[in-house]
């Protein structure tokens, strides 16, 4: 059974960082990709950034700089280093991975930037 399990999340002040961890059941070799999604109140979950099992790593423009996706595959866990957090950041994040059978989710972690 594959689970997710996120953690992590808190309040920030702008410009401040936090790191996000995603702890996967089993090898995380097994999964095709990985990736962060983020839902702010309101709107639609939106695709932040994306890890292949080979590594290549992508991100959405609103983060290009700030977040670093990275893997751990000794620990079976995908982070999410986030610098520079603007107030417009505030979301729940969820982990996602999927393989050949289904996609998965993490309960997700919230992250709020705010003074």
């Amino acid at each position: 059974q594959v689970e997710l399990v996120e953690s992590g999340g808190g309040l920030v002040q702008p410009g401040g960082s936090l790191r996000l961890s995603c702890a996967a059941s089993g090898n995380i070799f097994k999964f095709n990709g990985m990736a962060w999604y983020r839902q702010a109140p309101g709107k639609q979950r939106e695709l932040v950034a994306t890890f292949t099992r080979d590594g290549i790593t992508n991100y959405a423009d609103s983060v290009k700089g700030r977040f670093t996706v990275s893997r751990d595959v000794a620990r079976n866990t995908l982070y999410l280093q986030m610098n520079s957090l603007k107030p417009e950041d505030t979301a729940v994040y969820t982990c996602n991975a999927d393989d050949y059978f289904s996609s998965y989710w993490g309960q997700g972690t919230q992250v709020t930037v705010s003074s």
